[in-house]
């Protein structure tokens, strides 16, 4: 045990001086090790980022929630012009389904909007994301009320100028006033703010920020554009109860639609169903595929840093090859020389890969101070790769330099180096 400690130490040194003796030559050769190992735990580390800030998001969402529309979430066997003239879906349709499916624990309609500016006196809150929904909207997203109330049923139907809008427009517009009454102007109209969503945050939403949004009754918007307005996209958001099967529910919704619309048995679909879990095991897809791509990329830069090392060791042999001949002259075995030099491709592959690591995590502690909103994280996980991969490249870029040393005759070793 002693002896191989007294190896490494002495590896160490080795490795220190051909720091220290050849700084150019040894950066030079480190430097694809450097560049490998924070490519490799960049591209990790920014993926790792990117999924917990979608798992978070996600976490305040449904994962059994559905959105019927003409337009799919993800990837889709059909052709562009087989979709790109789909019907919106219409509010006929939502009470249609409202009214027939008994396994509809919740159900809404909503609208996607362009954002719109709210007026309140001399103040203007802009690019205000407008959320026109039926008054289910509410208990379908989880919204949580900082003031007032959501626009009931009967107001829904109605199409009542009335709005609940976020927290970020609630401080834009009235700061510290209480804006329950309060009427602003919106569309041309005027609307009565009746509440004030709670602060949400930072997070995933199917849409913009619930902070920067103002929901309001489809209704009135419809009387306005008209249920035939290209320029606006409409969705219905449903939610099985528990404990229905997800498959047959989504094989009954569609055969209803097909049906309401009279689609014959071979004509598509002329809708998107997307389950939100459909959803989130894309964006898995699309996580895994970035990685893939990033360490393929990665692996060149490592590829050169291993050729890097394996130079800087083949010259080490060269340069030490009348102490080697002396070592083994003296009784060193083959194994310690193996050793000896191994250790020491390994120790110089660590020093490229941590300061790979380091320039890692400057970069994250770079990216936290500029991003808001977005946390990046290097994990301890990440860490331990790095640190392995730097090693497991030095083992395999300093084998065939240590056995050639291993192998040298001792007495041609000693002639060669005098």
């Amino acid at each position: 045990m002693l002896i191989y400690l007294s190896l490494l130490k002495e590896s160490f040194s080795f490795a220190w001086s051909a720091l220290r003796t050849n700084l150019l030559r040894t950066f030079l050769s480190l430097l694809g090790v450097t560049i490998g190992i924070f490519s490799i735990i960049g591209v990790l580390a920014a993926v790792d980022s990117l999924e917990q800030e979608i798992n978070d998001g996600l976490s305040s969402l449904d994962i059994s929630t559905i959105y019927v529309l003409k337009v799919s979430f993800g990837p889709t066997e059909l052709e562009r012009y087989q979709y790109e003239n789909f019907p919106n879906v219409s509010y006929d349709e939502f009470q249609m389904l409202k009214r027939s499916m008994d396994d509809i624990d919740a159900i809404t309609y909503t609208m996607f909007s362009a954002p719109e500016n709210i007026k309140f006196e001399d103040k203007t809150a802009t690019g205000v994301s407008i959320v026109p929904g039926t008054n289910e909207f509410y208990d379908l997203e989880n919204l949580k009320l900082d003031q007032g109330r959501f626009f009931s049923e009967s107001e829904s139907v109605s199409g009542a100028p009335v709005a609940v809008i976020g927290y970020e427009v609630a401080q834009n517009l009235f700061k510290n006033t209480n804006p329950l009454g309060k009427r602003v102007r919106l569309y041309g109209n005027k609307f009565t703010i009746i509440g004030v969503i709670s602060k949400q945050g930072s997070g995933l939403d199917l849409g913009a920020p619930k902070d920067e949004s103002a929901f309001i009754p489809v209704n009135f918007v419809r009387k306005i554009y008209g249920d035939n307005n290209k320029s606006k996209t409409t969705a219905l958001i449903l939610k099985p109860k528990k404990g229905v099967d997800q498959d047959e529910f989504i094989a009954t919704l569609e055969q209803k639609l097909r049906n309401y619309r009279g689609l014959k048995n071979d004509e598509i679909s002329t809708f998107f169903i997307n389950p939100l879990k459909g959803f989130a095991d894309f964006l898995d897809q699309v996580t895994g595929t970035l990685t893939i791509i990033g360490l393929i990329i990665s692996g060149f830069s490592m590829l050169v840093g291993g050729f890097g090392i394996a130079n800087i060791m083949f010259v080490s042999v060269k340069e030490r090859t009348n102490l080697i001949g002396i070592q083994k002259s003296l009784g060193a075995k083959n194994s310690f020389i193996l050793f000896q030099f191994l250790f020491e491709a390994v120790i110089l592959a660590l020093f490229g890969g941590l300061f790979g690591l380091l320039f890692v995590w400057l970069g994250t502690v770079v990216a936290n101070s500029m991003v808001e909103d977005f946390n990046f994280i290097l994990s301890t996980k990440n860490i331990i790769l790095g640190t392995s991969v730097s090693a497991i490249i030095g083992l395999i870029a300093g084998i065939i330099p240590a056995i050639t040393a291993s192998r040298l005759d001792p007495v041609e070793a000693i002639r060669t180096g005098m």
